[in-house]
């Protein structure tokens, strides 16, 4: 059996790349199969994949209309969901996108909440032809006094006057923006060019299935999506802007499985703030492993920032002196609590019971506007290799042990939310929630 290359296993970078090439069934696929085989794995990365297929979907997919669209999304994303369910921040993206259909549809179909319909469809070149087709009689009274010395009141009707474009001659003709887009085309006696919505009555058009508007919805459609990827791209970063606030000087920070926005966060603090760090972690089987975390403590140590490690099972003995705890999110549900890493939630339990405030890091697309009714349903099993091996002999048979990867802190033990708009109170959330994603949308992938 040949050899595996190192690095040959897909991706994320290798999973973008293959888009290009690819049909857009074969893609969805890949994607599906990345995701069940863990492959793909993370907030991040699940979420940048997701908004990356999703536009091809926009792109490539056929459709005439907003429903098949909307169909064609809410299909591709119920796959994904189905293929790895753990990972929250799949369906969070899928919402955000059908929401973006939607509210880019409605835009297209002219709302009575931007304007009317005859405002909408009515131009300066349809008001003037209807001006000049409607002929306007106008009636005259004048009195005159006859031989009696009585006053006789009469009435006439004149002859309709000249419309304005026909007074108007070719040499005098005003500079107004209204006259010269009114002459910048000619204008037929029948009025063929007058707006068919413009007297049709209907207070929202109907959005006409037209080539030119679903090219047009096809375009801000993916624009919104390119929007969403940038904003993911720079969670990271505008997190860390925040640091400086949270973080004083001569402060013990906790931190728990450092994710990369924890990790950020804490060298922007680093950069003007002296404080030491404390990496809590799973204590490692392996004696000839290498020391959990040593990048982040090498990069700490050359911005002249302490840190040691310490193991979960010995928290306790250090909270007394730790000011602050923060904790990275895989998503925030609902209610306000919090998908971490395994262990996380007795470190936030210790850090209630010593007062200390626990913060939690996670962008906006972490957010999910839904509560599981099981917590199991959330949680994500994994090997359990580091605890027992076939090597301990029969204990190996007679042993049932699960290692967790994933589990849920309570809202109750989280102070604060610190996302890319800015920080947040657990009463804050549902606004958020509200703000990012449609009301129909919520179930829709449930």
């Amino acid at each position: 059996m040949p050899s595996v290359t190192a690095g040959y296993a897909p991706d994320l970078e290798k999973y973008l790349k293959s888009l290009k090439g690819q049909p857009l069934e074969a893609s969805v696929e890949t994607l599906i199969s990345l995701l069940k085989r863990r492959q793909i794995r993370g907030s991040e990365p699940c979420a940048v994949a997701t908004a990356h297929i999703l536009l091809q979907v926009v792109a490539k997919s056929k459709w005439q209309d907003v429903d098949t669209l909307l169909r064609n999304v809410s299909e591709t994303g119920r796959r994904l969901v189905q293929a790895q369910p753990n990972e929250l921040v799949v369906a969070n993206i899928v919402r955000r996108v059908l929401g973006l259909i939607r509210d880019e549809a409605a835009e297209d179909r002219n709302d009575p909440s931007s304007e009317t319909a005859t405002d909408a469809q009515m131009t300066p070149t349809d008001a003037v032809s209807t001006a000049s087709n409607q002929p306007q009689w106008t009636t005259s009274t004048f009195t005159k006094q006859d031989s009696s010395g009585d006053y006789i009141t009469n009435s006439a009707k004149a002859p309709p006057r000249p419309s304005p474009l026909a007074s108007y001659s070719s040499i005098n003709v005003p500079k107004t923006l209204f006259h010269l887009l009114a002459t910048s085309s000619p204008l037929d006696n029948e009025g063929a060019s007058r707006s068919p919505l413009a007297n049709s009555g209907t207070s929202t058009p109907t959005w006409k299935n037209t080539s030119s508007q679903v090219h047009a919805l096809r375009s801000e459609v993916i624009d919104g999506i390119e929007e969403i990827k940038d904003e993911i791209s720079q969670v990271d970063d505008q997190i860390a802007t925040q640091a400086e606030v949270q973080i004083h000087p001569g402060d013990y920070i906790l931190v728990h499985q450092p994710s990369p926005t924890v990790e950020r966060f804490i060298l922007r603090a680093a950069l003007k703030r002296r404080f030491t760090v404390l990496i809590a972690t799973e204590a490692t089987r392996d004696p000839s492993g290498e020391v959990p975390h040593a990048a982040l403590r090498k990069r700490l140590t050359a911005a002249g920032i302490q840190s040691v490690n310490i193991f979960n099972n010995g928290v306790k003995a250090y909270m007394s002196r730790v000011a602050k705890v923060i904790l990275g999110a895989r998503a925030i549900i609902a209610d306000g609590g919090v998908m971490t890493d395994a262990g996380a939630a007795a470190i936030a339990r210790s850090a209630k019971d010593h007062g200390t405030a626990v913060v939690v890091l996670g962008g906006v697309y972490k957010l999910s506007p839904i509560t599981p009714d099981s917590e199991d349903s959330l949680i994500e099993w994994g090997s359990s290799s580091n605890f027992v091996r076939f090597s301990n002999g029969p204990i190996v048979s007679n042993v049932d042990i699960r290692s967790a990867v994933t589990e849920l802190v309570p809202s109750q033990f989280i102070d604060t939310y610190i996302t890319n708009l800015g920080t947040h109170s657990r009463d804050h959330l549902p606004s958020l929630i509200a703000d990012h994603y449609k009301e129909e949308d919520v179930n829709l992938l449930l």
